[in-house]
């Protein structure tokens, strides 16, 4: 193992939490700080390359496959590695964030992978950033129980065999860690913490349990996105020792600059690649970011009103599942994101159906398993994949050869036969204030109407809100939506949720301040790039 970093990292503005000291060794610490010095000098300078590409795209309105690239997307003859026993049947993934009873849950769900979630499902609060590291590492010791004091229900793990394979999602590259700070006072990159710390202290101890380090890749806009972490995985695997490849990464392409990158992405990474992911609505949100001043072409309708179905969600679909199993990757389908109701059968009885469909959907169209939000939809999801895939672990030797997707086809936004409506921009202040306030006390993962919303809903949310007013969208009835007619739905809305939960909870809340917050990221002009941004610097 290389020698400690020379420059220590210091722990900010953060109060002592119990068993920290397990987590933030020396060591451990010596080799963040070594990821910290390598690596964030590119991370910023990717950073910067981000908003040169959104400013390219405000001048052209346009998107293409990078020509420089295309050796890359001709070249037939390469794959990537073959998928680890561990990660070759992922039929059905559950997501959530890392608290105590969610690992617990997610590992005993009977879904092949739990996404273990330190970004969108996840408040980056410093003991959530702990926390999480804690827990997984009980769960692979087998040291991890939960008793809910409510309830007094006890969990606990269930035989080896039976657990999900945890994929560990960390930050996204825009967020850093602002209690961990080198000797100059810069924060490192919330990515690089995440990342170092769980693979420092778990990557040999999942080996020997015949699994491995294995990730989800967020918010990736670029292949030199990808290339940067693959330099870290070839890194950190001399660091700690282990043989190169044994690092899986699994990306997200929740980005529509990535959509066009595809190939490359899983290129850069073909020695530990494992898949590609069609996240929804951080999708949803990049299109808006990224088209925001490109006319009505680009605006979007009511969130729940864009489908998979949508013919530019279909093309971004089905040039994912194709992408990957030209290239001997996993094609990963999107979040089934109800929540079922233990009070009203009705509501589950139509909601399982619409899961069933969009489940049945995926698997027939060659996606290899697909998301859940909630252990009871695992069953369903599983019926689905099992009916198309019966004993085989994956269908990459499908390879959807009779799509054809244009450069087009992708942004064609227009091409949905939908417009917004008042009820979606009341539906986006509701979920939008309700999701923020619940991630300022430090819950990423939120059910609101039935449904589990993280922060990718918020980020949409807002965008619409933000996009709509710019593009002066006129509702059907006649109403042009304003910024005053948003500050007039949000405090409606502030005073609906004060009715509703009592003056009492309402003050012991953060209500106000989420009110506020969305009302300046969805009012400023100066569209900020991401909601957490702001809001983290609010985070306790």
């Amino acid at each position: 193992m290389s020698a400690p970093a020379p420059s220590p990292l210091a722990i900010v503005d953060a109060a002592p939490l119990p068993r920290q000291d397990e987590v933030l060794t020396d060591a451990a610490l010596a080799f963040v700080a070594e990821l910290h010095r390598l690596f964030t000098p590119r991370r910023d300078e990717l950073l910067a390359r981000r908003a040169e590409r959104r400013a390219e795209i405000a001048r052209t309105s346009s998107l293409d496959f990078r020509p420089e690239t295309a050796s890359i997307r001709e070249d037939d003859t390469w794959k990537v590695a073959e998928a680890p026993a561990a990660l070759n049947d992922r039929r059905v993934e559950i997501t959530g964030p890392t608290d105590r009873k969610m690992t617990i849950n997610a590992l005993n769900s009977g879904a092949k992978v739990w996404l273990a979630d330190f970004e969108d499902a996840s408040a980056p609060t410093w003991a959530n950033v702990i926390g999480g590291q804690l827990n997984l590492t009980a769960a692979y010791q087998r040291s991890i129980d939960f008793t809910d004091e409510r309830t007094g229900k006890s969990y606990a793990l269930k035989d080896a065999d039976e657990l999900a394979t945890v994929v560990m999602r960390p930050r996204g590259w825009h967020l850093n860690e602002r209690h961990l700070v080198d000797a100059d006072g810069r924060a490192v990159p919330g990515a690089l913490v995440d990342f170092g710390l769980y693979f420092f202290h778990n990557a040999q101890r999942l080996i020997d349990l015949g699994k491995g380090p294995y990730f989800y890749l967020p918010k990736t806009e670029s292949y030199l996105e990808a290339r940067l972490w693959n330099e870290i995985f070839v890194f950190a695997q001399d660091y700690v020792g282990i043989p190169q490849g044994t690092v899986r990464a699994t990306v997200l392409i929740e980005t529509i600059t990535a959509a066009y990158e595809m190939e490359e992405i899983l290129y850069e990474l073909r020695d530990h690649a494992s898949g590609l992911n069609a996240g929804r609505w951080d999708y949803l949100f990049s299109i808006v970011k990224n088209f925001r001043d490109g006319g009505q072409k680009f605006v979007l309708p009511d969130r729940n009103l864009v489908t998979m179905t949508a013919p530019f969600m279909r093309a971004y679909t089905e040039l994912l599942v194709r992408t990957c199993h030209k290239r001997g990757a996993h094609a990963i389908g999107g979040m089934a994101a109800f929540i079922p109701s233990r009070k009203d059968a009705e509501v589950n009885k139509v909601a399982f159906e619409k899961v069933r469909a969009d489940k049945d959907r995926e698997a027939g169209d060659g996606f290899d398993g697909s998301w859940v939000a909630h252990p009871d939809l695992v069953p369903i999801a599983m019926e689905s994949f099992d009916k198309v895939l019966g004993t085989n672990p994956n269908q990459k030797d499908r390879l959807r050869e009779d799509v054809s997707v244009a450069a087009g086809d992708l942004i064609a936004i227009d091409s949905l036969d939908a417009r917004p409506t008042y009820d979606g921009l009341v539906n986006a202040v509701q979920v939008g204030i309700r999701y923020i306030e619940a991630w300022l006390r430090g819950l990423g993962a939120v059910a609101i109407f039935n449904l589990m919303e993280d922060a990718a809903t918020a980020e949409i949310s807002r965008s619409q809100i933000w996009q709509w007013i710019n593009a002066g969208v006129v509702f059907e009835d006649g109403r042009t939506v304003t910024a005053d007619l948003a500050r007039e739905v949000a405090a409606e809305e502030l005073a609906s949720i004060k009715a509703e939960i009592g003056a009492d909870a309402f003050a012991a809340g953060r209500w106000q301040q989420a009110h506020d917050l969305l009302l300046q990221v969805s009012l400023d002009g100066d569209y900020a790039d991401f909601l957490t941004l702001p809001a983290y610097e609010q985070l306790r």
